[in-house]
């Protein structure tokens, strides 16, 4: 179990039949309508502990998952080389099906998606209205199904950024590559001293986290935001945000993630490691890797749905169009986009009583 862990919420493993023993975080009263709540990366079921209690306290039944790849969930392949298939998404929302059926729980009331869970989240309610009765995604909009034929581009983006004056490459490109698992989980400065780092300069406290819209999918425009997401082409993840480590005044006074929590990510990436993780991005980045949604192609989540996310959040713009596509395009039945001030990537960790206050007013509207 995951120490330090608020009194109330309960630890628990399921067989999913489909390869996997699904760790999972619960809270509420077991015959209560169930959320379900989907991390992204770097993250774990742990990264709901702020909210499970107070969605509780209000009515619900709150499970949370650690996803295929991370925490005390077991039967993934973590190999480089390994069954990569298992990593697309149709598959990741399987693993979903799968734990909500071992769980006997019936439909429910809301799949709540953060980061990485956001489309895992999104597919979820699409491809199964009747099981995931409402949608609600965080700090990673959803622009929809990939279509029937694959849109060609008019350049090689990859190229086109390491071309620039200053060459860079693209954050998902490199979490793609052989390399990154290693670079990150043997990161010169130590494990716990990256994440800090990372989870840092992703959030509302690092002062140059100043988002906005981007004028397209083009170097030049993609450039515009932080090395955490368009890199420099010779530096690692770990390298790109050392120099943004927080001073020690900093860390103390970092009240949403003091470092007896930063240490549960520290421990929990050193047992697990980052490539079954990693081996997400490289299905999402690679659409021969995901052939069968293409079935989806011009449908849209007919469920409720809405987007949450921080306002210091560069999330929210790293693809340009898709904030506006969820919304208009993606979706059926738009219950609002809400950015929370004084939050950054991290909002359900940063902010988390605004955050539940949001997620309650959708509930309760539904």
């Amino acid at each position: 179990m995951y120490q330090p862990l608020p009194e109330g919420i309960r630890s628990a493993r399921a067989d999913n039949r489909n390869g996997l023993d699904i760790h999972y975080l619960e809270a509420g009263d077991a015959d209560a309508p169930v959320l379900l709540l989907l991390h992204g990366f770097p993250e774990l079921s742990y990264s709901w502990r702020k909210v499970m209690l107070p969605l509780a306290e209000a009515g619900y039944r709150v499970i949370a998952p650690d996803q295929r790849g991370y925490g005390f969930t077991t039967g993934w392949d973590g190999d480089y080389d390994g069954d990569l298939g298992a990593c697309r998404m149709f598959n990741l929302a399987t693993d979903m099906v799968g734990l909500l059926h071992a769980l006997k729980t019936g439909p429910v009331r809301a799949v709540v998606g953060h980061d990485f869970g956001s489309p895992v989240a999104a597919h979820c309610a699409l491809i199964r209205p009747d099981l995931f009765r409402a949608a609600v995604l965080m700090s990673a909009p959803y622009g929809g199904p990939p279509p029937l034929r694959r849109r060609v581009p008019a350049s090689d983006i990859h190229a086109d950024l390491a071309a620039l004056p200053r060459p860079r490459k693209h954050y998902q490109r490199y979490y793609a590559s052989r390399a990154a698992a290693a670079d990150m989980l043997h990161a010169p400065q130590g494990l716990q001293a990256f994440f800090r780092a990372y989870y840092h300069v992703k959030s509302a406290d690092w002062p140059e986290n100043r988002p906005f819209e981007l004028g397209g999918w083009r170097a030049a425009e993609l450039a515009k935001m932080p090395t955490y997401y368009i890199m420099d082409r010779d530096r690692d993840m770990a390298e790109t945000v050392a120099p943004h480590m927080p001073s020690d005044e900093e860390v103390e006074a970092c009240r949403w993630l003091p470092g007896e929590e930063m240490a549960v990510y520290a421990r929990a990436f050193r047992q697990t490691g980052f490539q079954c993780a990693l081996n997400w991005y490289r299905c999402m980045t690679d659409p021969a890797l995901s052939p069968e949604m293409r079935a989806f192609a011009g449908a849209r989540i007919a469920v409720p749905a809405t987007f949450i996310a921080g306002a210091q959040d560069w999330g929210i713009h790293q693809v340009p169009g898709a904030l506006k596509a969820m919304a208009e395009t993606a979706t059926a039945d738009w219950r609002g986009t809400h950015l929370i001030e004084g939050a950054g990537h991290w909002v359900q960790q940063e902010q988390p009583a605004e955050t539940v206050r949001l997620l309650l007013d959708f509930l309760k509207g539904l």
